[in-house]
């Protein structure tokens, strides 16, 4: 019988020549990522399992990077932080992108791509739902709880249940005013939140093929949203080409067997996809943007592991180009690397930095989560009253991004930019022509 990409991959991990869904496996680990949110709790569990003086696994395959609450004045999440550097000087962790350094990186899903972290072939574990991201670059990527981590972190292993998987394959020709937020919001539509409970989701067609590295990283995003285990795609060549620039470390690109079983297959032509937009307060209350025009926004969000990357400011600024924002709009790069790519990226001999500040986006210098997941009160951006707000981010469950009377509108960076300059939902069609 043939086997999936992430049979393959874990069948690898655990030793045996093949595996079966429902199956118990031990896998080998091959990297581990925690953030500030969690850390403390890994470490406070690691420490009492396995002694105080104990070594983790490998101090060159834990990575550790902040990113959730780095730039608050609020004690705990400071206290968090210093906890990570801690655990890090003991430990001899050799990557541990601390903020304040200028080896901080952001976001912990972008900046472990960044790193050259995320290696086809390998299983890679990390105490963050959208850890799911990987799984772009061909690994077994899943979040897990603090507890599991622990035990992984103090032997390089874990207990996997071998999950089924669903394929999907995108097809037909990409319309010009959609993205991939759109064509995973298209999935979420057709499966729910539920409908992919402790599945793998496997990506391919040609649209998938197609694809640039930071939309193929916004796919497997959000299969979290879908319940899914973790999404994974074959990584194309401009995957590769990302990965030969990051690192040296030798991999294998995993492929599914042609004859591989799978759950279901699902099948979208995209060919007539209008832009899609998920309606608060759940990610899978998709429908068309056509049927929410005029819908009034006050506040509007562009950042993200979902929707903060290059790809997405260039998308962005592909709309705002020569206009001006008519609502308070908010934008966080997810990494270092990201803000300083807005400033030397050009269309029509002017920087993203340049077009985004002179339609008064209020662009922040400082990367990071920031209001994704709410944070302090005096997180950036956010939602501290009961508004309604267009988002690039993953979620829209009630008090997400702060406020809990807050609605929360999840789109492309195309339709968010597009409600920033109109003040209400709309088709970026509409401002994909010649700025006014």
């Amino acid at each position: 019988m043939g086997q999936t990409i992430s049979q393959k991959i874990l069948a690898r991990a655990s030793g045996c020549e093949s595996v079966t869904p429902g199956e118990i496996v031990w896998a080998k680990v091959d990297v581990l990522m925690s953030h500030d949110p969690c850390m403390p709790g890994v470490a406070s569990v690691f420490k009492k399992e396995f002694g105080e003086q104990a070594k983790i696994w490998n101090p060159e395959r834990f990575i550790l990077i902040p990113d959730h609450f780095v730039y608050s004045a609020d004690p705990q999440a400071n206290q968090n932080i210093r906890v990570m550097r801690e655990f890090a000087r003991e430990q001899g962790v050799k990557y541990f992108y601390d903020v304040g350094t200028p080896a901080y990186k952001g976001v912990c899903h972008i900046g472990l791509a960044e790193g050259g972290h995320t290696r086809p072939g390998e299983v890679l574990l990390g105490t963050d739902s959208h850890t799911v991201t990987a799984g772009a670059f061909g690994c077994f990527a899943i979040g897990l709880g603090i507890t599991d981590a622990a035990y992984a972190l103090g032997t390089g292993e874990i207990p996997l249940k071998v999950p089924t998987t669903i394929r999907v394959n995108y097809h037909g020709e990409q319309p010009q005013q959609v993205q991939a937020k759109d064509l995973i919001l298209a999935l979420l539509r057709e499966l729910t939140v539920e409908g992919a409970t402790y599945e793998a989701i496997e990506f391919a067609g040609p649209v998938i093929d197609a694809m640039s590295v930071e939309e193929r990283m916004t796919m497997c995003n959000m299969v979290v949203e879908c319940g899914a285990k973790n999404g994974i795609m074959v990584p194309n060549q401009a995957t590769l080409d990302y990965l030969a620039a990051r690192t040296t470390v030798p991999f294998n690109v995993v492929e599914a067997d042609a004859d591989a079983v799978y759950s279901r297959v699902v099948d979208i032509d995209v060919s007539t996809m209008q832009p899609l937009v998920a309606k608060p307060h759940s990610p899978d209350n998709v429908v068309s943007i056509d049927t929410l025009q005029q819908v009034e926004i006050s506040q509007a969000y562009i950042g993200s592991c979902t929707g903060g990357k290059l790809a997405d400011f260039v998308a962005a600024a592909r709309v705002l180009q020569g206009r001006k924002v008519a609502i308070p709009t908010f934008a966080v790069p997810a990494t270092k690397e990201v803000f300083h790519q807005l400033i030397v990226t050009r269309i029509a001999n002017q920087s993203i930095y340049e077009i985004l500040t002179a339609a008064g986006v209020n662009l922040s210098s400082e990367p990071g989560c920031a209001a994704c997941c709410g944070g302090p009160a005096d997180t950036f951006g956010r939602i501290n009253q009961p508004i309604s707000v267009i988002s690039t981010t993953n979620r829209n469950f009630v008090g997400r991004m702060g406020h809990k009377r807050a609605n929360i509108y999840l789109a492309s960076p195309y339709a968010v930019a597009a409600a920033a300059v109109r003040g209400t939902i709309t088709n970026p069609v509409e401002l994909l022509g010649t700025p006014s």
